[in-house]
């Protein structure tokens, strides 16, 4: 209670110190400058603080014509606050409205805090800087591409003009190559390096031989070493930073960071930031050639798997329709070869176990089986034997799930216009005969897997083709192809023969390629087993 009987507000101020000493202790302890003035804008007070940040006022200044001129500004022009630079120190001040005219001006050094809220956000920006960096350099897996946003990407954050000097990929070059990027550029310039410029630029060449030093700017760089890769509106370097680029298997080159006479040089923090950079640009550009190296192995390995052109064989008319699982890479596990005899032609048609590049591994071995065991054997069913005894007796690491399901056939005209054919089955699906009247027949082959037991057991049956019909081959690939109104129904063995039915009379390459439209339409989109088929009529239909 207050000494009038009534209760003291929560939120009333304090009353100040009625002894002058304890006051002026008072404000003399606080962290903050306090200056001040009577209503003609003339010091009256100054506390410890002020007089350590503001030496030049004492009781007596009129603060309108100060030594401090932040503070004589802002009183000038009537304003509230200031925010300026001091002897070195960031200060800021705001002046609040004392009783009978009086003023106040609390004054704070906020050098420190600015210091840290500067520092935070250039951090905040390299880490955006290497962020970004990161995600564009992941974006490619092409060399190329990777060596420009090499280039690109420092500029203007880093450096006025970027240059990376890198080896190229071919082992028959041996001079480095150079591609350029500044502001001025519409896109990176490439060009081949020369040893002036090896020579001239300090550190490069050893970035160049792998030596992963720290980068140490050229504070007075020479404008004739590096005129032959600047453009000639550049003007004179006015600071240099060679950064390596390495990589896990050697250097991947290395970074020229180029800025002009009116730029300051690199700080620190600015080497520190191109030196992480330039180890993702090389890390960048060895994942770069690794996929491109897997790339070509691939190439190579696609271009000896992919289904080749069937050979013509007297008196028989041949098509093959082949779709892989893999979108990016076209071989798979399912595959079809015809081989010619002296009396006609031999064809296999098979897939092998599991999807993908082991998968078509698998397939390049069977492929190659036979095209060497045919050369001692053209009976089907004897044959088929042989495959067997060479897939089962393979190395125990070399035949994991090793086996395929395969129909194994030799095929001749006859005298009457038709096709006789022996075919012998190991555990794939039986083919299909087409009669002209739309009429469709399976043909049991039945057998056991290849390469899946040593004692497995095949089946040889013998088929004639009257002229003008067709039979089929194909993997399992089409019938449990799923799709539909559901996107889960399979093709179906139905679907196939009346699919089959209604193209019968036609000729083999057009029977084909309805069938796998058919199959694409059903499908509508989605993954897909790999697809195989080869359909042989008499000549006769061509």
């Amino acid at each position: 209670m207050s000494d009038d009987g009534q209760a003291a507000r929560p939120d009333a101020e304090p009353p100040l110190p009625a002894d002058p000493r304890l006051a002026r202790e008072l404000l003399d302890g606080l962290a903050e400058a306090v200056v001040t003035t009577d209503h003609a804008g003339v010091v009256t007070l100054v506390n410890a603080m002020a007089a350590r940040l503001l030496p030049e006022l004492t009781p007596g200044t009129d603060l309108s014509r100060c030594a401090v001129p932040a503070l004589a500004h802002a009183v000038e022009q009537g304003a509230r606050c200031f925010d300026a630079e001091h002897r070195g120190r960031r200060l800021r001040g705001v002046c609040r409205q004392l009783t009978t005219g009086r003023c106040a001006w609390y004054v704070r050094d906020v050098t420190e805090e600015q210091t840290r809220a500067e520092a935070l956000l250039a951090e905040r920006s390299r880490t955006a800087f290497l962020a970004q960096a990161g995600s564009r350099l992941g974006l490619s897996l092409h060399r190329d591409q990777t060596l420009r946003a090499a280039t690109t990407l420092p500029v203007p954050y880093l450096a006025d003009a970027a240059l990376v000097i890198h080896h190229p990929p071919s082992p028959a070059e041996t001079v480095p190559h150079w591609i350029r990027y500044t502001g001025d550029d519409p896109g990176p310039v490439t060009g081949i390096g020369c040893p002036e410029l090896t020579n001239s630029v300090p550190g490069l060449a050893e970035a160049l031989d792998g030596d992963v030093t720290d980068p140490v700017p050229w504070l007075h760089p020479e404008a004739a070493a590096l005129a032959p890769v600047l453009p000639a509106g550049f003007g004179r370097p006015g600071t240099v930073l060679t950064c390596p680029m390495s990589r896990p298997d050697g250097p991947a080159g290395a970074l020229l960071l180029i800025r002009r006479t009116d730029r300051p040089g690199f700080a620190q923090r600015d080497i520190e930031l191109a030196r992480e950079f330039a180890a993702r640009a090389g890390a960048a550009v060895a994942t770069a050639d690794l996929y491109g190296e897997q790339a070509h192995l691939a190439r190579i390995l696609q271009n000896s798997l992919l289904p080749p052109e069937l050979p013509p064989i007297p008196g028989v008319t041949l098509a093959g329709g082949y779709r892989a699982a893999g979108d990016s890479l076209r071989i798979g596990g399912d595959f079809y070869q015809v081989f010619p005899t002296p009396d006609g032609g031999m064809f296999a048609l098979g897939d092998v176990c599991g999807k993908g590049v082991g998968a078509a591994v698998l397939t390049g071995r069977v492929r190659q089986s036979l095209q060497t065991l045919r050369l001692v054997e053209r009976r089907p069913l004897e044959l088929m034997r042989l495959l067997n005894r060479a897939l089962f007796d393979a190395p125990d690491a070399a035949r994991q799930a090793q086996f395929t399901t395969l129909l194994l056939g030799t095929m001749a005209p006859d005298p009457d216009g038709g096709v006789r054919l022996r075919i012998a089955g190991g555990g794939h699906p039986s083919p299909l005969v087409a009669h002209p009247g739309g009429g469709v027949t399976p043909v049991t082959v039945g057998g056991m897997p290849v390469g899946a037991f040593g004692t497995a057991r095949f089946v040889e049956v013998e088929v004639r083709l009257a002229p003008g019909e067709l039979l089929l081959a194909y993997t399992d690939g089409v019938t449990e192809a799923r799709g539909g109104p559901a996107s889960a129904e399979m093709f179906g063995e139905g679907r196939l023969h009346r699919a089959l039915a209604s193209v019968a009379g036609l000729p083999p390459g057009v029977v084909v390629d309805r069938l796998l439209q058919l199959v694409h339409e059903w499908l509508d989109g989605q993954s897909h087993d790999d697809i195989a088929m080869l359909a042989v009529a008499a000549a006769g239909r061509a």
